[in-house]
C-alpha cells in the first residue's frame, strides 16, 4: 500500500478509492493476474471488520445504504464534520470523493455514491 497522502501511515483503501485515477489494481482470492479495475463502474468494496483505520474526533451515526444492484447495507458511518453539519445528508454530500464507508457489524463496506439508489438515517 501506498502512503497515505494526509497523514502519518499506509493508506486505507477508501482513501486509494477517493484517488483522481480511473482505475485501481485487484488481486482476486485464488488468480495471479491483476486485474485493474474501474473506479466509476465499481459499486462498492467490502473490507472485513477491523480493516479500516477510525478517524480521530468522529461520531457515529446510523445510516440505510441501498444500492442500484438491490443490495442494501444498515449500519453507521463515521461523521468528522462540524456540528451544524452532521446530519447523514451533509455526511453523503460531503466531497472527499466519490466513495464513502458504511460500518456493519461484519465489515465496511465502501460505495460509490452514483451507485446510491436511496439512503436513510436509522437514529
Amino acid at each position: 500500500m501506498a502512503r497515505a497522502p494526509a497523514r502519518e501511515g499506509p493508506e486505507t483503501p477508501l482513501e486509494m478509492l477517493n484517488r483522481n485515477e480511473g482505475f485501481f489494481p485487484f488481486l482476486p482470492d485464488n488468480r495471479k493476474e491483476v486485474l485493474l479495475v474501474s473506479r466509476a463502474q465499481t459499486i462498492a468494496l467490502t473490507v472485513p471488520s477491523g480493516g479500516e483505520i477510525r478517524a480521530p474526533g468522529a461520531r457515529e451515526i446510523g445510516l440505510e445504504v441501498s444500492l442500484v444492484d438491490g443490495t442494501v447495507w444498515t449500519g453507521v458511518a463515521e461523521v468528522n464534520l462540524p456540528q451544524p453539519m452532521s446530519r447523514p445528508i451533509d455526511y453523503l454530500n460531503a466531497g472527499g470523493g466519490p466513495f464513502f464507508a458504511v460500518t456493519t457489524n461484519k465489515a465496511t463496506h465502501l460505495v460509490n455514491r452514483a451507485h446510491v439508489l436511496y439512503a436513510r438515517p436509522t437514529d
